[in-house]
C-alpha cells in the first residue's frame, strides 16, 4: 500500500509540475499589415492599457526613449527601401522607439529590433531615422495602445500611434512610381532572354508545341550574343534535337561545351560530351 501511495503522489508532482496554466497576456500582441503602392509594411507589436493610470507624463516620462508598446522591441518592416522626411531608410525590420513629450514627440527606426524594450546601450548609428512630430490631443480616452495605418496614398502612409488622449505619426514615402516606371519599361521593351529561356524550357518539359520553344530559346540566344551563357545553349541542343534538328542540335552542344570549359563546369560539360556521343558528333 505504501508503495502505492508513494507512487499516486510521485504522479501527482510530476502533473503538477508540468502543467501549464494559460491566462490572457497584459499586453495583448498584434500584427497588422498595409500595403503602401507596391511596398508591403507590417507592424509587430505588444498592446499595454491605461487602466486607470495617468501614462505620458506619469508611467512613461516626457524627455525618455519608450520602447513604444509593451514586451519586445515594436518591429515595423517594409518589404522595399522607403524614405522618411526625405532620408533612405533600406528595406528590412526596425525597432520602433518614441520620445514623448509635453507638445512633441521624436518616433525613431532603430535597425536593431532584437532588444527586450530599450538597448542596454542606446547606438547613435543604429538611428536609421528620426522626425519630430506634433502631439496631438485627441478628445477622448485611447484605453489600449494601438497602431494604425493612416493616410493612404499610392506612395505614403503614416505609422499612427495612439494611446490616452495622445496621436502621433511617422510619415514614410515608398518607391511606387520608379517601381511602375520599371514595370512599364520592361513591359513596353518586350521579353528578356531570361523571359525566353524561361519559356522555352517550360515547353520543353511540358512537352508542348516544340516548334515555338524552339523560336523562344533562338530568340534567347541571339539576344545574349553577347555574353553566351551556356546553359542557354544546352536547352538550344535539346529542343532543336527533339525537333528533329539533329545538325543544329549538335552545333548548340559544341557551343555550350566552349563556353562550359572556359567557365570550368564540370556537370554541363558531362552533359554536351554524352549528348554529342548519343548524336554521334565524337
Amino acid at each position: 500500500m505504501k508503495k502505492i501511495i508513494l507512487s499516486l503522489f510521485v504522479l501527482a508532482t510530476t502533473i503538477a509540475t508540468n502543467a501549464q496554466i494559460e491566462t490572457p497576456a497584459p499586453s495583448p500582441f498584434q500584427k497588422i499589415e498595409q500595403k503602401v503602392g507596391l511596398t508591403d509594411v507590417t507592424v509587430e507589436y505588444s498592446r499595454p492599457s491605461v487602466k486607470g493610470r495617468k501614462i505620458f507624463g506619469g508611467l512613461e516620462d516626457f524627455g525618455k526613449v519608450w520602447r513604444t508598446g509593451a514586451n519586445e522591441n515594436t518591429k515595423v518592416t517594409f518589404s522595399t527601401d522607403i524614405t522618411v522626411n526625405g532620408k533612405p531608410v533600406k528595406k528590412g525590420t526596425y525597432a520602433l522607439y518614441t520620445i514623448p513629450g509635453q507638445k512633441n514627440w521624436d518616433i525613431i527606426l532603430y535597425s536593431d529590433a532584437t532588444n527586450w524594450g530599450n538597448p542596454a546601450k542606446w547606438d547613435e548609428t543604429k538611428v536609421a531615422a528620426k522626425v519630430t512630430v506634433a502631439a496631438q490631443n485627441i478628445p477622448m480616452v485611447i484605453e489600449t495602445f494601438t497602431i494604425s495605418f493612416d493616410d493612404l496614398t499610392n506612395d505614403s502612409a503614416v505609422i499612427g500611434i495612439m494611446w490616452e488622449n495622445t496621436y502621433v505619426g511617422l510619415k514614410f514615402k515608398t518607391p511606387t512610381d520608379v517601381m511602375v516606371s520599371k514595370n512599364i519599361e520592361k513591359l513596353m521593351s518586350g521579353p528578356s532572354a531570361n523571359d525566353m529561356y524561361a519559356a522555352a524550357s517550360y515547353y520543353l518539359e511540358a512537352g508542348k508545341d516544340i516548334n515555338k520553344a524552339k523560336t523562344w530559346i533562338d530568340k534567347a540566344v541571339a539576344m545574349s550574343a553577347n555574353a553566351p551563357k551556356f546553359w542557354y545553349l544546352r536547352k538550344q541542343s535539346l529542343i532543336h534535337a527533339k525537333a528533329g534538328n539533329k545538325k543544329s542540335a549538335i552545333a548548340a552542344a559544341k557551343q555550350s561545351l566552349k563556353y562550359a570549359e572556359i567557365a570550368k563546369n564540370a556537370g554541363y560539360i558531362k552533359m554536351n560530351k554524352a549528348s554529342l556521343k548519343e548524336w554521334g558528333a565524337m
